[in-house]
């Protein structure tokens, strides 16, 4: 189990989260416009699927609106 934070607010996580698997549990489109951010650094779109969150990452995740 890891907590994180998450835009700012706490967050548990069960087993050996990833980014990936955390952009689905929040419901978010992985194919739309989504950026994320760990600690501070963006990790590609590429990682997502593998790249491991850990206890007290930071977490960062902006998705892309169309419109005016």
């Amino acid at each position: 189990m890891a907590t994180i934070l998450l835009n700012g607010e706490k967050r548990l996580l069960p087993g050996s989260p990833t980014i990936g698997a955390l952009i689905t549990d929040l419901g978010l489109d992985a194919r739309g416009g989504i950026a994320v951010e760990v600690n501070e650094e963006i990790v590609p779109k590429s990682e997502h699927a593998s790249f491991s969150l850990k206890d007290g990452d930071r977490v960062e995740i902006v998705t892309m609106m169309a419109g005016g």
